[in-house]
């Protein structure tokens, strides 16, 4: 059977959500999964050409200025038109580090993706306020979850 190939795409400048990335890469390479290759960039170096080569994506942002990162909003800008049209149901799902709520990062990202025609497969997870570090648990499980739907066929 041929691989799968899951994407993370994230954006962190004080560290805090490279840790959530870190934890959902975890639970996305977790032993148990076999068959799912994971492929992770920062927002600023991934490409179209990555997300056409995923069967699925994880994408991670901080929330600035009640908005997604300006670098996570520019990777959405370089890749919206060369995959419009080519990604159409692709199962993807989000975490946000926030300072306030978060609902303006989560509600710009869907909007954007809406556009691409792809489909959330889960809640977003959102850290906001202090940083809890028991909700890297939740971001592990995110990439898990994800990697494992792929490999059984259920995204």
């Amino acid at each position: 059977m041929a691989d799968k190939h899951l994407l993370i795409v994230y954006h962190s400048q004080s560290g805090t959500t490279q840790r959530m990335a870190e934890a959902v890469i975890r639970g996305a390479t977790h032993a148990d999964i076999d068959g799912v290759e994971v492929r992770c960039r920062t927002a600023i170096d991934a490409d179209a050409d990555d997300l056409l080569w995923a069967d699925a994506f994880i994408l991670g942002t901080p929330e600035n200025f009640g908005y997604m990162s300006g670098a996570m909003k520019y990777f959405l800008d370089r890749v919206y038109y060369p995959c419009e049209g080519k990604i159409g149901g692709c199962p993807w799902a989000l975490f946000v580090r926030a300072g306030n709520d978060g609902t303006g990062a989560i509600s710009s990202i869907r909007r954007i993706l809406t556009g691409l025609a792809v489909r959330e497969v889960q809640e977003p997870v959102l850290i906001k306020g202090e940083f809890d570090e028991n909700r890297l648990a939740d971001c592990e499980e995110l990439g898990l979850t994800m990697a494992a739907g792929l490999e059984a066929g259920v995204f």
